[in-house]
């Protein structure tokens, strides 16, 4: 049985979708390229993939709508979302809806190969470190970082895999001021400088799960102008 990851990419524009299935397929992974929406569930729903390489804008189905899809059933699966969009409202909706990161179009290729390389690897990161540690109680919350399941007084939460790997890096630094560029260079091992947003985000879905009152925050508290600060109490 062959180890090679399998890269489901779902893209409309046709030129596009084969010089990156190429180049893919150089560096190694399997890939399978859905054109519009509809076959990206039809073939997500019947195979299993490591990775989704996601456009936004498809026949059928957009890509927010894949994406929120794809976490229903597979909250572990990365999602690398590529939008033409340049607007912060449309990259914002993208996180929201499941995807893990984004790059805008164009985009250097180098760059996208970086990027799934780093999404894969940080995959089996995670699944080597919940083996050491796998359950965390706070407050009234217990997550269990096998399954990415968390239990939050009656309520039963699924996260992503981005969302347990943020929660992951806080709570190992329990205590300590995180700043947003230290969780972009060690979780998503991308360039500090841009998408900050992308941090504030996550924060916002785990408090949105885990503080009684997300608006005045217990667990997960800013720091202003330098981060984030994870406390158990």
């Amino acid at each position: 049985m062959s180890d090679q990851q399998h890269i489901l990419l779902v893209e409309d524009e046709d030129s596009l979708a084969q010089g990156l299935m190429f180049n893919l397929k150089e560096e190694g992974y399997s890939v399978t390229r859905a054109a519009d929406g509809r076959e990206a569930i039809r073939l997500f729903q019947d195979n299993q993939y490591d990775l989704i390489i996601l456009d936004i804008m498809l026949p059928y189905y957009d890509g927010f709508e894949i994406a929120a899809i794809v976490r229903k059933r597979q909250p572990q699966i990365p999602i690398l979302m590529l939008t033409a969009r340049t607007s912060l409202d449309d990259r914002i909706q993208g996180l929201e809806s499941g995807a893990d990161d984004y790059l805008t179009k164009p985009f250097h290729l180098k760059e996208l190969l970086l990027r799934v390389k780093g999404m894969l690897k940080r995959k089996q990161w995670y699944q080597d470190m919940s083996a050491s540690q796998p359950l965390v109680r706070f407050g009234e919350n217990k997550v269990d970082f096998n399954n990415l399941t968390a239990v939050t007084g009656d309520t039963s939460v699924q996260l992503t895999q981005h969302e347990a790997m943020v929660l992951r890096y806080l709570v190992e630094h329990e205590g300590k001021v995180v700043s947003r560029r230290e969780l972009l260079e060690n979780v998503w091992h991308t360039n500090p400088e841009i998408e900050t947003r992308t941090v504030d985000i996550f924060i916002m879905r785990l408090r949105k799960y885990f503080e009684p009152n997300p608006s005045r925050p217990v667990f997960f508290k800013s720091i202003r102008s330098a981060g984030y600060m994870f406390q158990k109490q």
